[in-house]
């Protein structure tokens, strides 16, 4: 994956009624869908807030919009955010055999409508996750809902445990073990046999990294360690981790450099371990259980 680093403009003229017909969109994602536990970013509601049914385009390959909104405790379309790394909002999809993983930035109108140019590359169920801290929340809420696009999907099986990754002509290496007492995990990337010392700034630091776990795609908040300024610019980003059970997860590793943000994936298995101490409430409004950024 091989994103500008200044996204494409999202469709920001657009000021459409969330549940106005929608042409090639519909209205997709159960508005049932059973909350499946707080923090694991698998429910629609949490803390009084509520991402509503989201829709997009309901076919591979066909260029549309995806929209939605988030409503506070009152019911009403939350129109403030709290800055969470650099974004009011970080929307992150994800097809259900953690294939197709995304994550950009949409707009948001004044009546609280989030939107942005959309094509779905492959059909099957996908998850889309939204990360954001509503001003008025007292935490960082990640909520989600499902989207069916149509077709035949052929489900990919979770790519084997590996600590090497490499996307567009850089390696990357991963150290540290996922646990459930939580610690430090660390990637280096190099290019070219060559460490990379000048990662450039992406959301507030020198990587963003998404884990999300391999049976349920539950999303998973790891936390930066150190910041812009204050750490090293490579070949080294290190990450606090702490997995709410053992098992495959899928992580996404966000970085900049070369004027892009590149991605690169991994398949690690989570391991027991006791509770650390570190990090314990330091983090909570913190990084993304990734990625992103």
């Amino acid at each position: 994956m091989n994103d500008r680093l200044k996204f494409a403009a999202f469709g920001g003229g657009l000021v459409v009624l969330f549940g106005a017909a929608l042409g090639i969109g519909a209205l997709v994602g159960d508005p049932t869908e059973p909350a499946p536990g707080h923090g694991t970013g698998l429910q629609a509601t949490q803390e009084g807030y509520t991402l509503s049914e989201v829709t997009a385009p309901t076919e591979p390959r066909a260029p549309g919009t995806l929209r939605f909104r988030i409503t506070g405790p009152d019911g009403a379309p939350v129109t403030e955010y709290a800055d969470l790394h650099e974004q009011d909002l970080h929307l992150i999809t994800v097809r259900s055999d953690a294939t197709e993983y995304r994550h950009v930035h949409p707009v948001r109108d004044d009546t609280g409508t989030w939107s942005i140019d959309w094509t779905w590359a492959q059909p099957g169920t996908y998850r889309i996750f939204a990360d954001s801290r509503p001003a008025a929340a007292p935490d960082e809420l990640v909520l989600s809902r499902t989207v069916t696009v149509a077709g035949a999907a052929a489900e990919r099986p979770l790519p084997p445990v590996s600590r090497t990754a490499s996307v567009d002509g850089y390696q990357v290496n991963m150290d540290g073990d996922l646990s459930t007492g939580g610690g430090e995990v660390g990637f280096t990337v190099t290019r070219d046999g060559r460490p990379v010392t000048d990662l450039q700034p992406y959301l507030g630091a020198y990587g963003h990294l998404v884990a999300l776990r391999g049976n349920d795609l539950s999303y998973l908040h790891v936390h930066p360690e150190g910041e812009v300024g204050s750490t090293p610019a490579g070949p080294r980003v290190a990450f606090h981790a702490q997995a709410p059970s053992t098992g495959a997860f899928r992580l996404y590793l966000d970085f900049a450099h070369g004027g892009a943000v590149h991605t690169a994936e991994f398949t690690a298995e989570a391991v027991a371990g006791q509770q650390s101490g570190h990090h314990d409430n330091e983090h909570d409004n913190g990084e993304h259980g990734g990625g992103h950024q």
